[in-house]
């Protein structure tokens, strides 16, 4: 018998607008076709199963305003997934994305995007992706990021960006045009220098929150991170941070060498 037959029979009968099928070693939403026909399913949480794939068909859950698949086998989601009108957080993180499908960047709301633990990199995000204009929060930590393109300056309602633990060695200067901006995780990547637009941004504060720790930073910036984050910000600011930041990019120095292999690709969870 399909594991979700039971799931699939409550929600019919209570008409619940939320269905949490956690750790039940679901491989297959297929196995029960009627799965996609609970239309009126607005929070849909998956977590801790064993999915490798998201059907087209969850397009016909066209209520669904949560999806969270955290912690699956998901290698790919389907081209159809922005067809979801409705949807305004999307959790896929802990799985095995190597991209996003082409006009991923076509959900007219989706104010929540975590892909964390994936292996996602620049060359993973489709042409329309920065279209999310409507993106408050971007979880893109613990992938294999080594840039970011500039066209994240697109997005301007963003309000958290994580970029912990990748392969960063430049930030674009086109993050200093997220004006609402309030969090900024860029620790553990292999970064030395910021542009001096991020001064542009408001992250100091009890509200804000700037983390930076773990990078080979230049020994200016790494003596003032020492001091505290506000000092970062107020050096950063000055000419002579500009002129040492213009003389550092046109020197073109290699990047630092990359750590040994990320613990997350040897120790996801399940």
């Amino acid at each position: 018998m399909s594991k979700l037959k039971k799931y699939v029979e409550e929600s019919k009968n209570t008409k619940s607008p939320d269905l949490e099928i956690i750790d039940r070693g679901v491989s297959n939403l297929s196995d029960n076709p009627a799965f996609f026909e609970l239309s009126h399913v607005t929070r849909l949480t998956l977590t801790h199963n064993k999915l490798t794939t998201i059907p087209a068909a969850i397009t016909n859950l066209y209520n669904l305003e949560i999806l969270n698949c955290f912690n699956n086998h998901i290698k790919e989601l389907p081209q159809t997934i922005s067809s979801l009108a409705k949807l305004k957080i999307i959790n896929v993180g802990m799985n095995k994305l190597s991209a996003l499908p082409r006009g991923f960047g076509a959900f007219p709301v989706l104010e929540v995007l975590d892909v964390t633990y994936n292996n996602l990199n620049e060359n993973s995000l489709p042409a329309n992706f920065f279209h999310l204009d409507s993106l408050r929060a971007l979880y893109l930590g613990d992938n294999d990021f080594e840039t970011i393109p500039p066209e994240i300056g697109k997005l301007k309602n963003l309000q958290i960006l994580v970029l912990r633990e990748n392969d960063l060695v430049a930030i674009p200067k086109e993050i200093g045009e997220l004006q609402r901006l309030r969090e900024l995780h860029i620790q553990g990547n292999r970064l030395t220098v910021l542009p001096p637009e991020i001064g542009n941004l408001d992250l100091v504060g009890s509200r804000q929150a700037f983390r930076g720790e773990n990078n080979p930073w230049v020994t200016p910036i790494a003596d003032q991170y020492q001091v505290g984050v506000s000092h970062v910000f107020d050096y950063i600011r000055t000419e002579t941070y500009k002129f040492l930041y213009g003389r550092h990019m046109a020197a073109d120095a290699p990047p630092p060498p990359k750590t040994a292999d990320k613990s997350k690709k040897i120790s996801r969870l399940g």
